[in-house]
């Protein structure tokens, strides 16, 4: 039997007892309790997919060269001023070359949405459902169209490096001399056409 010095006490040199750790046992969730799991991760999903789908619908991305994106038109195939306007069906546009500017027309016409043509006789868009008619330009001649050709938002790229946008009325952007690197026609970014009087 081991001898105590001062200051010790019996406790603290008697061995300590080998006690086995206790287990704990989970219980298996109630029926209810399931349910509520799977009910909450339902409506996470639900919600999740449902976040996911008004990102997707709200934030379109449209392809460049598809209706809705951007259009490249490349300068020669730019018609020479005082020459009927370049068709870009898969645009759904016409590019004009006047002698303010160049405009891009949405070929689509203000009345009722029909799609006027080009008449190289006449020298004028007209709409072969109702008879509405408009210049080089987009500008209303006749008919019962309220307004002109809507146009798209237009860049032209210089040589030079400068750039010229379309103003926010959708007039003609002029050339100065200058010569064309590149067109950009945004045809998600449209500019109402002015309403005649």
């Amino acid at each position: 039997m081991a001898t105590l010095t001062a200051g010790e006490t019996k406790a603290a040199v008697a061995p300590k007892p080998n006690r086995a750790a206790a287990q704990v046992e989970v219980a298996a969730p109630s029926r209810r309790e399931f349910l509520y799991y799977i009910w909450g991760a339902s409506i996470v999903l639900v919600l999740g997919e449902t976040t996911a789908a008004i990102i997707w619908f709200a934030l379109p991305r449209f392809k460049e060269g598809t209706f809705g994106g951007v259009f490249n038109i490349a300068p020669s195939k730019l018609p020479i001023m005082g020459n009927g306007p370049l068709q870009e069906p898969s645009g759904r546009f016409w590019v004009s070359n006047t002698d303010q500017g160049v405009v891009t027309l949405f070929g689509v016409c203000t009345h009722l949405g029909c799609l006027p043509k080009w008449s190289d006789t006449n020298f004028r868009f007209e709409c072969p459902c109702h008879g509405s008619k408009f210049q080089l330009n987009g500008t209303y001649i006749e008919g019962p169209a309220p307004r002109n050709l809507d146009r798209f938002v237009t860049t032209i790229y210089f040589d030079d490096g400068t750039e010229a946008t379309m103003d926010a009325d959708g007039n003609p952007i002029p050339l100065n001399g200058k010569t064309i690197a590149r067109i950009a026609v945004n045809t998600g970014a449209r500019v109402k056409g002015k309403g005649h009087g």
